[in-house]
């Protein structure tokens, strides 16, 4: 039998053996399931500490510190790009913590400006239901526009490519792995070369990924810039491609056939 947890720090490597290589992140609030031992038992703590775990919102696997593992629930997601985690509800308090877009909350009680939750007091006008998805992964991923570029990142701290658009998909309620590899199979559906692009769309290269913002313009975070950045189409392709990754790969359309 499996335990699942939530994240209870407000960011977490989720690293490929304990203490190692990180993979990916994972935000507060988010849920994971603890993964069973070969032989017996949970496996927890691994003499240092550690638990081996799988990332609920895409199945991704790797180590966190037991430390960073909690109980409850959530309600809420943080939807602005970053906030603060108070003491109270005054913002001349001195914050506890940063909160990065797309982290999640139990809220137990929303005042006029603030919104009381376990850890805390979040304003609430940087809070969402998790009930009310967004419509624009777009504009989602471009709230975190001069975000460093992070690899493995998942937060207004630092990010990378596929982490950008798996942002812009969880808010959006579009289920999306964690790699752009496996984001170029599961996501939408294939565009000839010769498609016009439009605003939500995906182009793919080998190891990278952007968001289409309009028929000329990219999002995406990237190492040439190192960050998250708005490039013209044309010069993205022929940039990379001088660069030794090779041509697209794929260009997908979410949702229905367009």
């Amino acid at each position: 039998m499996t335990e699942t947890r939530l994240i209870g720090w407000p960011l977490v490597d989720l690293c490929r053996t304990p203490d190692g290589a990180r993979d990916r992140q994972l935000l507060m609030g988010e849920a994971v399931e603890i993964m069973p031992a070969p032989s017996s038992g949970l496996t927890r703590g691994f003499s240092r500490g550690w638990a081996k775990v799988c990332a609920l919102r895409d199945g991704y696997p790797g180590f966190v510190p037991e430390a960073a593992l909690t109980g409850g629930r959530v309600t809420h997601r943080i939807a602005t790009r970053a906030t603060h985690l108070y003491p109270a509800p005054d913002f001349k308090t001195r914050e506890r913590a940063m909160l990065s877009l797309g982290a999640r909350l139990e809220v137990l009680d929303e005042g006029a400006r603030f919104a009381k939750t376990p850890q805390g007091f979040v304003p609430r006008a940087h809070l969402a239901p998790l009930d009310a998805p967004e419509t624009d992964p777009v504009a989602v991923a471009a709230r975190l526009i001069g975000t460093p570029y992070l690899w493995g990142g998942n937060s207004a701290l630092g990010i990378d490519c596929s982490g950008l658009v798996q942002a812009g998909c969880l808010a959006c309620g579009i289920a999306c792995p964690g790699d752009s590899t496996e984001q170029a199979g599961a996501l939408g559906h294939a565009l000839p070369e010769g498609a016009t692009l439009q605003r939500g769309d995906l182009v793919f290269w080998r190891g990278h990924v952007a968001w289409v913002a309009d028929a000329q313009t990219l999002l995406h975070a990237n190492a040439h810039h190192m960050a998250v950045t708005f490039e013209p189409l044309a010069e993205a392709i022929a940039r990379i491609e001088a660069g030794g990754d090779g041509p697209v790969t794929a260009r997908k359309r979410l949702g229905g056939a367009g």
